[in-house]
Order: C-alpha cells, then sequence, then structure tokens
C-alpha cells in the first residue's frame, strides 16, 4: 500500500501522461519538418514528475535532457514551453537557446548544456551559495548515466560533500548513453557504489515508479535542508525511445531488449494501481487523454503561430548598461541601408541604379 494520498496519486498521473502526449506530438511535428529537434524522455517521465511534485517551489532545479518536462509539472505555462521548441516571440529565452534545452526562471529551472554534465558544478554552487546566505533551499543536479564518466561529474561530487551543501544528485540510469551502454560506462555493478568514494549517502531507486521516487526525493531534500549535505539518487529506468529526432537506435539495441522495458511502463504501472484502488477505468481514463490533447491542440495553436523575437531583443540581457559600441550596433541595425551609386565604388564603372 503506499504512502502518498490518492488525490496525488491522481495528479501524478496526469502529469505523466501530458509529458507523453506531449513528447508524441513533438516528434511527430519534427517528422512533420514543423520543429527541428527534439528529444523524448518516453519511458523516463516518472523521474521529472517526481521531482517536481517533491521539491519546493523555492528550490532550484538543474535538468539533463530527460528532465525539461519538470518545468511543467512546477507550473511553467505550456505555450511558453512549446515556444523554446520553436525559438519565437512567446519564448522566454528569445530564441537563444537549442531545442529541447527549456528552462525558467518562474519555474526555478536552469538551462542545461549539452556538454554533458556541466550543470552538476553549477547545481554544487547554487547549493553552496544557500549555505552561506543560510537560505533553505535546495539545488537539484540532475544527470544521466553517461555523465558520470565526466570530469565535472567527480568536481561536483568531491565539493558537495566535502562542503555539504544542500544538493541532491538525481541520476537516470537509462541504460543507454546515446550509444554506450551502462556495462561500458562503468566497471562498477551500480552507479549509486560511485558515492561511496565520497562518502556521501546513496540510494538505488526502482526508476519507473514515481510513487517510490517522489518519497525518496523528498526525504533527500529535508536531509540536505537540515544540514546533513547531499545523497546520490540512482534511478533504474530505460530510454525507451530514441536518444533524439537524430537518433537511430536500432543500429545499437535490439527490440527486444525495447519490448522487455515497455512491460515496465512507469504510466501503465502507475495505472493499474490506480484501477485497483477504484480511481481509474476506461472511460476516465479517455476523457483525460482528451482533456490532455485538447488543452496541448489549444497550446501548439498560439505557439506555432507566433513570430520570431524581434530584432532588438539580441541586445538585452548581456549588460545592465549597454557600452558604446553596442549602442552604435544597435543604431546600426535599424539605420536604412545607403543605396551606393556605382561611381561610389573603387573600379565599378558609373552605372544607373
Amino acid at each position: 500500500m503506499t504512502l502518498i494520498p490518492l488525490p496525488l496519486q491522481l495528479q501524478f498521473y496526469r502529469a505523466l501522461c501530458r509529458i507523453r502526449g506531449l513528447d508524441e506530438r513533438m516528434q511527430a511535428l519534427q517528422r512533420q519538418g514543423r520543429i527541428g529537434f527534439y528529444g523524448t524522455c518516453t519511458g523516463q517521465e516518472a523521474v521529472p514528475v517526481a521531482l517536481g511534485f517533491a521539491l519546493q517551489h523555492s528550490d532550484w532545479l538543474f535538468p539533463a535532457l530527460r528532465e525539461s518536462s519538470v518545468l511543467l509539472v512546477r507550473g511553467f505555462p505550456l505555450v511558453s514551453y512549446l515556444a523554446q521548441v520553436f525559438g519565437n516571440e512567446r519564448d522566454v529565452l528569445k530564441g537563444r537557446q537549442m531545442p529541447s534545452h527549456m528552462s525558467g526562471r518562474s519555474a526555478n529551472v536552469v538551462s542545461w548544456s549539452s556538454c554533458i554534465g556541466t550543470q552538476l558544478t553549477h547545481a554544487v554552487g547554487a547549493a553552496w551559495a544557500a549555505k552561506m546566505r543560510r537560505e533553505s533551499m535546495v539545488s537539484a543536479a540532475c544527470l544521466g548515466d553517461g555523465a558520470t564518466s565526466s570530469a565535472d561529474f567527480h568536481s561536483a561530487m568531491n565539493f558537495a560533500q566535502v562542503f555539504r551543501v544542500p544538493c541532491v544528485f538525481v541520476c537516470q540510469n537509462n541504460q543507454w548513453a546515446i550509444s554506450t551502454p551502462a556495462a561500458r560506462q562503468s566497471n562498477t555493478a551500480t552507479f549509486a557504489e560511485r558515492a561511496l568514494a565520497y562518502a556521501m549517502p546513496a540510494e538505488r531507486l526502482d526508476g519507473n515508479d514515481v510513487c517510490a521516487l517522489y518519497l525518496a526525493f523528498q526525504r533527500a531534500a529535508e536531509r540536505a535542508r537540515a544540514g546533513h549535505g547531499p545523497t546520490f539518487l540512482e534511478c533504474v529506468t530505460y530510454r525507451v525511445g530514441p536518444h533524439s529526432t537524430s537518433d537511430d537506435p536500432t543500429l545499437y539495441r535490439s527490440e527486444a531488449e525495447v519490448s522487455e522495458w515497455r512491460a515496465r511502463d512507469p504510466i501503465a504501472r502507475l495505472a493499474r494501481s490506480l484501477e485497483a484502488q477504484g480511481a481509474l477505468d476506461a472511460a476516465r481514463g479517455r476523457a483525460l487523454d482528451d482533456e490532455l490533447s485538447a488543452e496541448l491542440d489549444a497550446a501548439l495553436a498560439v505557439a506555432e503561430a507566433a513570430p520570431p523575437p524581434p530584432r532588438a531583443s539580441l541586445f538585452d540581457d548581456v549588460y545592465g548598461e549597454l557600452p558604446r559600441h553596442l549602442l552604435e550596433q544597435r543604431k546600426e541595425l535599424f539605420t536604412p541601408a545607403k543605396r551606393f551609386a556605382h561611381s561610389d565604388l573603387p573600379g565599378v564603372p558609373d552605372k544607373p541604379l
């Protein structure tokens, strides 16, 4: 029997289905040429959902590719989220970031970098600052199994434990770092074991059990908030889809392996539990699907219709006060182009324009 109230479980289920439906739609749009790139988290929805619900709104999250949807769990508007995929005027990042690198200050979710693992040191730095300021903020440092081989991983883990910063490391072991299997990534039996070298508490979790994850994330966050330092959590799951829309996973893994993990789908798992509790049936499931599909249709119509970011925004957000050379460049950007007669150009005979 779960320790989580039924209404909260239903919120989990709605969030899981919302992310799944969004990912399926975005992958279809990419195949249609309406967006350039997308990375789904199919089969891994439980971690961002549990993390979004477990942390306080004042906490900060530093996601990797598979956790960007935590923005939606934390109340970020769906239209703004979609606008970041298109990089248009409705994008709070003003079209400056790559697709699937969503972030938002209103949700305390920081943009990640495709340079694997760099967000980990950022998360530890933010946690250290919170400790120095005596704030109750906790930072979540998200990573995949592949990032455990990066230099930033070791720097972040060591610093976090030495200085006992309020940080929770959330590792999604989805079995594949693009095409590199977990067995080639580490010679340890688990990734949680790596925390032992830093004397950091660690736990290995079922990454497809959203309820168990929620409780574990809460425990780790409260431990950090109480001043007891970081925790490393390995969430064992599986990347059912491709690494991104640029990837063909059939080249390096078998369909039998994928089918085995599909049977452990986190959404179907929670659905069975809710059905057993009398809180979900086929009719209610269809009604939820229809509701979420209509929500996505409406948001997509608004987001996709937005124009590109205004040119003037090129000069925003870099300096509090623009230096002289940028003021000149901004003025030049909006000055009509001068038309030259050929006689004004060296070596070009004069001809009527």
